[in-house]
C-alpha cells in the first residue's frame, strides 16, 4: 500500500535510547540481504486506549454538543467511530453507525447478522440495535433518538458521511436540522492525550527502525517494489500494522506521490522514501531522502535547504499562532533561496505539513490561510520538500506534537546526507488529560 492509497501515559520508560545514525550509503551495501528475522516485535509495551479514556472522550463530545446546540451526532465507520467506541468496521450499502446523544448513553445500529462481529471490537456501551434486511436502518436511528427524548433540534454529521445516510435520516426525522459534526469530532480528536502520543511515538519508532534496516540493505539494481516490500515487511516484523511505503528513485523523486514509471537504484541515485504504519490505531509518517553512492553538489545543496526548511517550520510553530503561519514562514525562506513563494516548481508544491493521529492525514494542516490556532496536543507532519521536475526531489518528514511551550518531535530529523536516518526522541512524562 502506498501513500495515495493509505489515505497516522507517556514516560521515560516509553522512550528508548536514540538510534545510531547511518553511515553514507555506497557500494558496500550491495552485499547480501541482512536476515530480516533479526527484527522482532517492539510494540509489546504499547498500551491500547482504555475504556476510561473512551468514556472521557464521549463526555467531552457531549459537552461540546451542548455548547454547539447539537442534540445528537451520527458517525459512520472510520476513525471517529473507532475513536469513541472502539468499533473497527467498514462502510457498505448496509448502515452501521454510532449515535452519540447530547445526554444519555451512546448507541449503535447495525444489520442483525453483523451484530456479533460488531460486538467483537465494541469497547464501550451496550445499546446495540439491529435492523433486518427488509427494514429501514433510519427508522432504527429515529427510535434510538426518541428513546433519548430527541425528536427535534440539530443532528450533526461529518462531511464524509454518505449522501444516502444524510437523506435517509432527514426523512426519518423531518423535524431535525442537519449541521456539521466536526466542531465535536475534531474538537476531541485534534488534541491528543499522553496515551495517544505514546502510541504515535511507538509507531514512529517502528518506522524509524525499519528505515535503519532498509538503509543497510539497499543494493544496485533494486526496483521500487523491492524496497517497498522490504520496508513494509520490516515494519510488520517490528509490530506495525497497516504498513505502507512510497519509494521514488532518480527523477521520479520529483513527483511528491510517485509515478508509474519504473525506476531502479543505480550509482548516484536519489532515493526518496515515505513510509508509515500504525500501533493500536495510531499512525506514523516519516520521509527520508538519501543518495546511493556520491551525491552531486546540487543534491547536497537542495537537501540542506530542505533540512533548514524543517527548522524554519519548527521555529514558526508557536502556541496560539495560526497553523498557516508555519507554511508562510517556510515559503518566505524558500523564496530567499530563489524558489517560488507560492506553489510553482521548482519548489514546494504542497503544504508544509498535515495533521496526523488515527488517520495519516487529519485536520488541521500547515497550509496557507489556515487560521486555527496551535494548541497543546495537536500533531503535525513537518515535510517542506523541494521538487525539481526532470531531475530529483528532496523530502524530509518528521512528525511533531505541540506541548504547552511549543513543538516537540517524535523523531529528530537527520543531520546530513552522510547520516540520513535521524533518531527517536524521548517522550516526556505527561498527565493524560483531555483538554
Amino acid at each position: 500500500m502506498d501513500k495515495r492509497h493509505f489515505l497516522k501515559l507517556a514516560g521515560a520508560s516509553i522512550a528508548l535510547a536514540p538510534m545510531a545514525s547511518m553511515a553514507a550509503l555506497d557500494k558496500t551495501n550491495t552485499a547480501g540481504l541482512n536476515d530480516i528475522n533479526v527484527l522482532t516485535d517492539i510494540t509489546a509495551s504499547a498500551k491500547p486506549i482504555t475504556v476510561e479514556e473512551r468514556r472521557a472522550r464521549i463526555e467531552k463530545a457531549q459537552s461540546l454538543m451542548k455548547a454547539q446546540d447539537i442534540a445528537a451526532i451520527l458517525i459512520e465507520p472510520g476513525a471517529a467511530m473507532e475513536y469513541f467506541s472502539g468499533i473497527k468496521w467498514w462502510r457498505s450499502e448496509r448502515l452501521t453507525a454510532l449515535i452519540i446523544p447530547q445526554k444519555g448513553d451512546v448507541a449503535v445500529i447495525t444489520p442483525f447478522f453483523e451484530k456479533p462481529s460488531v460486538l467483537e471490537s465494541l469497547a464501550i456501551g451496550d445499546d446495540v440495535r439491529v435492523w433486518q434486511e427488509h427494514e429501514s436502518p433510519f427508522d432504527a436511528v429515529a427510535s434510538i433518538l426518541k428513546s433519548r427524548g430527541i425528536t427535534s433540534g440539530n443532528i450533526g454529521f461529518e462531511s464524509s458521511v454518505r449522501y444516502f445516510v444524510v437523506t435517509g435520516v432527514s426523512r426519518a426525522l423531518p423535524n431535525m436540522k442537519i449541521v456539521p459534526a466536526e466542531p465535536v469530532t475534531l474538537g476531541c480528536r485534534m488534541y491528543k492525550t499522553a496515551s495517544e502520543l505514546a502510541l504515535m511515538h511507538k509507531a514512529n519508532e517502528v518506522t524509524l527502525r525499519a528505515y535503519e534496516f532498509v538503509f543497510n540493505n539497499l543494493k544496485l539494481g533494486m526496483a521500487q517494489q523491492d524496497v517497498k516490500s522490504l520496508m513494509n515487511t520490516a515494519q510488520q516484523r517490528l509490530g506495525g500494522s497497516g504498513a505502507w511505503c512510497l519509494a521514488l528513485f532518480n527523477d521520479a523523486s520529483a513527483y511528491p506521490h510517485g509515478t508509474s514509471a519504473a525506476q531502479t537504484i543505480k550509482e548516484g541515485s536519489v532515493i526518496l522514501l515515505d513510509s508509515g504504519c500504525s500501533v493500536h490505531g495510531y499512525q506514523s509518517d516519516i520521509s527520508r531522502t538519501l543518495v546511493f553512492g556520491k551525491a552531486s553538489q546540487k543534491v547536497q545543496d537542495v537537501w540542506h535547504t530542505v533540512r533548514e526548511g524543517q527548522n524554519v517550520a519548527f521555529a514558526a510553530a508557536k502556541i496560539g499562532e495560526p497553523a498557516g503561519k508555519v507554511d508562510d514562514a517556510v515559503r518566505q525562506y524558500y523564496a530567499s533561496k530563489g524558489y517560488s513563494k507560492d506553489y510553482e516548481l521548482p519548489g514546494l508544491s504542497h503544504r508544509t505539513g498535515h495533521g496526523i493521529g488515527m488517520e495519516g492525514h487529519e485536520s488541521v494542516n500547515f497550509v496557507r490561510g489556515e487560521n486555527t490556532p496551535l494548541k497543546k496536543g495537536m500533531c503535525f507532519s513537518n515535510e517542506p520538500g523541494i521538487y525539481i521536475p526532470g531531475e530529483f526531489g528532496v523530502r524530509l518528514e518528521d512528525c511533531l506534537y505541540m506541548t504547552e511551550t511549543g513543538p516537540a518531535y517524535f523523531t529528530e530529523p537527520p543531520e546530513s546526507l552522510a547520516k540520513p536516518l535521524g533518531r527517536l526522541k524521548s517522550l516526556p512524562v505527561q498527565v493524560s488529560v483531555l483538554p
